[in-house]
């Protein structure tokens, strides 16, 4: 059984900190409404309070099928916006947690990408690659590539 109490919870919010602040290009700082954010250039990927709430930002496209396939919820105050919240409860739901927010991570590191700076800044992140590793649903991928699900080839296409 994983240990769900406040101190496990903290210790599995510590270790996300930590985490997610050695990506590369990842800042860590002190979020605006208490907890700990993380950005990437401009742009900010989410943010975690101590007793567990994670809250992760998405493109809309991609919270709503996150959403719909149970994976995260709607975010507690902003619920018509692509942030979601997700509660950590225990040691047990530390992968779920990182793999959230390495998914905001990589889509707006893929978008930073396209940018002159970005394109330099964040050239050694193959982004097509790890978004792989963490084996997306088809419409999970569809909304991160910008394309409507069941749809093949690039995006743009």
């Amino acid at each position: 059984m994983s240990d769900t109490t406040p101190e496990a919870i903290e210790r599995t919010v510590e270790r996300l900190i930590d985490e997610v602040g050695s990506w590369p290009g990842v800042t860590v700082g002190d979020h605006r409404f208490g907890g700990t954010e993380w950005r990437v250039g401009p742009r900010e990927i989410g943010h975690v309070h101590e007793w567990g709430m994670l809250d992760v930002a998405y493109l809309r496209a991609l919270r709503d099928a996150l959403i719909e396939e149970g994976q995260t919820g709607v975010h507690h105050l902003l619920d018509q916006s692509g942030w979601t919240t997700f509660y950590i409860e225990g040691e047990a739901d530390y992968d779920h947690a990182r793999r959230l927010v390495r998914l905001s991570y990589l889509y707006h590191v893929a978008v930073l990408k396209k940018t002159p700076a970005g394109a330099e800044t964040y050239a050694e992140i193959d982004v097509e690659s790890e978004l792989a590793t963490l084996d997306p649903s088809d419409a999970v991928r569809a909304a991160f590539e910008r394309r409507r699900p069941g749809r093949t080839g690039a995006p743009g296409e």
